[in-house]
């Protein structure tokens, strides 16, 4: 079969490798979606050191099984299927208090194991161990429940910031995790949802798709002073930062409001992760600062929910659809910003 594997940082290599076997515990799947995002990226640029190479990579994964090992039970082949990307260990101290997005003995497919940029993939024990398997419901595409991945990160950094009812909020990166913070604040009962991005031209696509109330090019204006007079001096109730910039989580601090929320998303680079935080601001507003790493099996259940149930549509954001042979292609397309989602299809 047909993979796409990370040798080391600039070398991906489309190889020919035999079909994997699903062992006790395991099950087989044959990918048909597994969507890409910056993370592989950055991967292909300059590696990570949880991956020891060779490794396949993709972990936005929806397929269907194909065969099932020794001692699972409850799936069969022809069951229509999305992955969990992050493994807890569901045995640790945090995951015990429920802290799963935080386990410090997290795993990662396309990382610790052979991720979904191939024809057929194992799903390890250890997914199936943490009902990390999803069915995917009836009405949904595989290219859709590919974007179950992200968008249980996206709920997990949501519920971490309280969105709720009659919130205003800015997201700032219009990439496709922005689009789905647009939608799932809405979702979520906002009242007002702001979309904020230095690139003028991908700020315009995401906006056509996702029409937030306002759209706001910070390369071409002040944001913080625009969020505030569209909020009438008050500022934001949450701003997200859904880019890896230092700036925007500074910028966020002064756009909130009294008792505002501030998420930093997106993480920033690890030789340039500190930033200038006037604390007075978030001591005299009575500011709440929160994190947020990738989702919990449970994100990723909720997550396919909420697509079944088009409260949060996905199927317009994925605007490029690539064959497994132009994997470098579709790195490039997200490197540039020049769509907001791409899946593989293999």
């Amino acid at each position: 079969m047909k993979v796409a594997r990370f040798h080391a940082p600039g070398d991906i290599r489309l190889e020919e490798v035999p079909e994997p076997v699903a062992r006790p515990g395991e099950v087989k799947i044959r990918v048909r979606n597994c969507s890409t995002c910056g993370t592989d990226v950055k991967i292909y640029r300059f590696g990570h050191h949880h991956i020891r190479p060779p490794r396949v990579m993709g972990h936005e994964i929806a397929g269907e099984i194909v065969e099932v090992g020794e001692g699972v039970t409850g799936w069969s082949p022809g069951d229509r299927v999305q992955v969990i990307a992050a493994i807890p260990c569901g045995q640790c101290e945090e995951c015990r208090r429920g802290h799963l997005t935080v386990c410090p003995n997290q795993e990662s497919m396309g990382y610790h194991y052979d991720g979904g940029f191939a024809q057929h993939m194992v799903v390890p024990a250890k997914v199936l161990a943490v009902d990390g398997l999803n069915r995917i419901p009836d009405g949904v595409g595989f290219a859709e429940a590919s974007l179950a991945e992200p968008l249980a990160c996206v709920l997990n950094g949501q519920e971490l910031a309280r969105v709720g009812e009659g919130d205003d909020v800015v997201v700032v990166g219009s990439g496709p995790i922005g689009c789905l913070h647009v939608r799932l604040a809405r979702a979520r009962g906002a009242n007002r949802v702001f979309l904020a991005d230095l690139n003028a031209e991908r700020l315009a696509m995401a906006a056509g798709l996702v029409r937030p109330d306002a759209a706001i090019c910070s390369g071409e204006t002040d944001v913080v002073d625009e969020v505030l007079k569209l909020t009438g001096g008050r500022g934001a109730d949450v701003v997200i930062t859904a880019a890896a910039s230092g700036a925007a989580q500074q910028q966020a601090l002064q756009m909130a409001a009294r008792q505002g929320r501030i998420s930093f998303f997106g993480g920033l680079p690890k030789d340039d992760p500190i930033i200038a935080c006037d604390s007075n601001l978030v001591h005299y507003r009575e500011l709440t600062i929160v994190g947020a790493n990738g989702s919990s099996p449970a994100h990723n259940a909720r997550a396919l929910r909420l697509i079944a149930e088009g409260a949060v549509p996905v199927a317009d954001l994925i605007t490029r659809r690539l064959g497994l042979d132009e994997v470098m292609d579709a790195i490039d397309i997200v490197a540039r910003g020049a769509a907001i989602k791409v899946t593989i299809e293999p």
